[in-house]
């Protein structure tokens, strides 16, 4: 259904195409190879992948591209990691079509776009990084930690998280391990209480 609006969002306006579709990182990549697109709009939440993920491999493979990020998911933590991988644009689902084709024309134009709450916020952090907070440790985890969080908040265990992320049920108690130590719970089941309380504020 949000495909479909977005396909009609962009086919709406006069001098812009919605030119293919995909809803896996390897059927997003097969695609963006065969069609070239100028833009490609990427959600953040993939069957079997990451969106940041595949803004990485998309910047290598077809650094011509602009590549806008959408998402459901908390400007504040996931905007400036999806930049930092090579994303020129970031924008909530929910925000209002104008804003979307508002960022569409800007990352077009080669310009980067987020709120602008996050550009405030990217100036405020630079101008004083953050403490020792919940937030910074969060800032702390990798993009493949942050992936294992969510997933763990969405009761996954390790074998169905291994088979979406592609790696091993080892290689997911290794990032579960250092999930653990940076925001320093004392076992499993205090992280994956902050996992899906985590989870939920994300959804509400």
């Amino acid at each position: 259904m949000f495909l479909h609006g977005m396909s009609a969002t962009v086919d709406a306006e006069q001098d812009l195409v919605m030119c293919g579709s995909a809803d896996t990182a390897p059927r997003a990549l097969e695609a963006m190879r065969k069609l070239s697109p100028d833009l490609a709009i990427i959600d953040i939440s993939l069957n079997g992948s990451n969106g940041i993920e595949l803004v990485k491999s998309l910047k290598i493979e077809c650094p011509q591209t602009f590549l806008l990020v959408l998402s459901m998911h908390d400007e504040s933590l996931y905007a400036l990691r999806a930049l930092r991988a090579g994303a020129h644009g970031y924008v909530m689902k929910q925000a209002a079509r104008t804003q979307v084709m508002l960022a569409i024309r800007e990352v077009l134009a080669g310009k980067l776009y987020v709120s602008p709450e996050i550009g405030d916020q990217a100036l405020r952090e630079l101008v004083h990084p953050a403490q020792k907070d919940g937030f910074s440790v969060m800032e702390r985890l990798t993009d493949r930690e942050l992936e294992v969080l969510q997933l763990i908040g969405e009761g996954k265990g390790p074998s169905e998280i291994g088979q979406r992320m592609n790696i091993s049920p080892k290689t997911v108690e290794s990032h579960r391990a250092h999930i653990k130590e940076k925001f320093g719970f004392p076992d499993a089941q205090k992280l994956t209480l902050f996992a899906i309380q985590w989870v939920e504020q994300q959804a509400g």
